[in-house]
């Protein structure tokens, strides 16, 4: 792919001013490769952003942990497509100048040099580079000379054994005029597999479109990736509906809790994301072009849809709090009007008990020689009829007609 000398104009993507040559790699077998000497990171439930250290120098960068920066070039246009796995930021320097579509993906923060001389090369202002390092950051949209920054977040099933959770990540967007650069916080996995396959097998428009239809695709793939983790919380919903009332515990309880917290967590992931599409569809940007605006108005009703979804989830969540209280005090009701029966059978069997066992010594009853099974046959009816009248008056009688879930 031939390059050209151009001018650095707003818009148009940096040239470095020490090119080196390009060193083309062979093409991976697959374009979801991933790091595998990288440490899994502990998945993240809850959202806390990022807050400077007070007093510290603007674009100051605060790696999580050390760890490699791997960097995959993909290079498109209507009639060509190449991937290239770089080993050094300087080999992305002859794309620059290309009128083709380059999408360069970092996947990792854990090398500063790299992301350094990322820095340098597409030349990022010092609080872009601060932004995309120093996570998590709010999803948000900013605008600098010939540069779009996105902000978004992207979450993911954590497949655990007997519950339900989900892994969040920041992902990074830097919209040029002919190139996208995304960064993303962990190198193990990305909803990005789809639109990798697409721009490979040249479906669709993405290969005729310029670089801020692949900025709509991602951030497409990163919102429609909400879906199959609110699927999950319904179900899980539904069975503890159930629980809740069959069989209410200490460990539903807990469970009811953590996925309040859970929820309330997905809410604050989705909800600055609404706001950040909305701008790249209000704000008149030279880099959006107008017929990708209407895509983005699609993207921004699943926004919308998935935000209703989590609301409406926390709202099942909390009613199940209400219910599990009414269920456990249900429960302690029954339990109760048990030991009512028990009791009320055995107050007038005890009076005639204690009557009968005061030490006067002149008490007919005590020289009849029928005496005793007298005393027992009239207990063993007084008794006989008291379950009868509690019977007739419904208290042994069950109206619950929910069925015990299966284990």
């Amino acid at each position: 792919m031939s390059s050209h000398d151009h001018s650095n104009a707003p818009g148009r993507r940096p040239t470095h001013p020490h090119a080196a040559p390009a060193t083309k790699h062979a093409r991976s077998s697959t374009l979801d490769r991933k790091s595998s000497g990288r440490p899994k990171a502990p998945p993240s439930h809850h959202i806390h952003y990022f807050q400077d250290i007070p007093g510290s120098v603007p674009g100051t960068l605060h790696l999580k942990h050390d760890g490699p920066t791997d960097i995959t070039l993909i290079d498109y246009s209507p009639t060509e497509c190449e991937r290239i796995d770089l080993l050094t930021p300087a080999e992305l320097v002859p794309y620059l100048d290309s009128e083709s579509v380059s999408w360069v993906d970092l996947q990792g923060l854990g090398n500063e040099p790299t992301l350094q001389a990322i820095g340098q090369i597409f030349q990022l202002h010092p609080l872009v580079l601060e932004d995309v390092v120093n996570v998590p950051q709010r999803p948000k949209v900013e605008e600098y000379d010939g540069q779009l920054l996105i902000v978004t977040r992207m979450v993911m099933l954590n497949a655990r054994s007997g519950s339900t959770s989900f892994s969040s990540e920041q992902i990074s967007f830097i919209l040029g005029d002919h190139y996208l650069l995304s960064i993303q916080e962990e190198a193990e996995y990305d909803c990005f597999s789809p639109v990798r396959d697409r721009i490979t097998t040249a479906k669709g428009n993405i290969r005729k479109m310029g670089a801020d239809y692949l900025m709509y695709t991602l951030i497409d793939a990163i919102i429609d990736g909400f879906f199959p983790v609110l699927e999950e919380y319904g179900e899980q919903l539904e069975l503890l509906e159930d629980e809740v009332v069959a069989n209410p515990s200490r460990q539903t309880l807990e469970r009811i809790h953590r996925m309040k917290r859970e929820l309330l967590s997905l809410r604050r992931a989705i909800w600055p994301q609404r706001d950040a599409i909305n701008v790249l569809i209000r704000d008149e940007s030279d880099l959006i072009s107008h017929d990708v605006r209407i895509y983005l108005r699609d993207c921004y009703d699943h926004t919308v849809q998935v935000l209703d979804m989590v609301e409406t989830y926390r709202e099942v969540a909390s009613s199940l709090m209400d219910i599990y209280l009414s269920s456990v005090s249900n429960k302690m009701n029954e339990i109760m009007k048990v030991l009512t029966v028990i009791s009320s059978i055995f107050i007038p069997l005890t009076f005639i008990a204690g009557v009968y066992g005061m030490n006067f010594e002149h008490m007919p009853e005590l020289k009849t020689r029928l005496g005793y099974f007298v005393c027992l046959a009239v207990m063993l009816a007084v008794a006989s009829v008291q379950l009868t009248l509690f019977w007739r008056k419904g208290w042994f009688a069950n109206y619950s007609t929910i069925v015990k879930p299966k284990e």
